[in-house]
């Protein structure tokens, strides 16, 4: 029996984690805006391809009628 687990922080997690770290310590003087930037861009990425998804669906059932 293998117990294996895929989880972990992915590359957006570890930018976030550095870029905090580097406006912590006074390295990079951006807004926190920009310092947040991998996880708002990541779910801008993912809700842009969930609103492509279901408009090729929607188109796809529409020609099939």
């Amino acid at each position: 029996m293998s117990n294996t687990s895929t989880g972990g922080i992915g590359f957006s997690g570890l930018l976030t984690v550095l870029f905090i770290g580097l406006k912590l310590t006074g390295n990079i003087d951006w807004s926190w805006l920009w310092v947040l930037s991998p996880l708002w861009i990541s779910f801008s990425i993912l809700v842009l391809l969930w609103v492509l998804l279901t408009i090729a669906i929607l188109i796809a059932e529409k020609i099939r009628k």
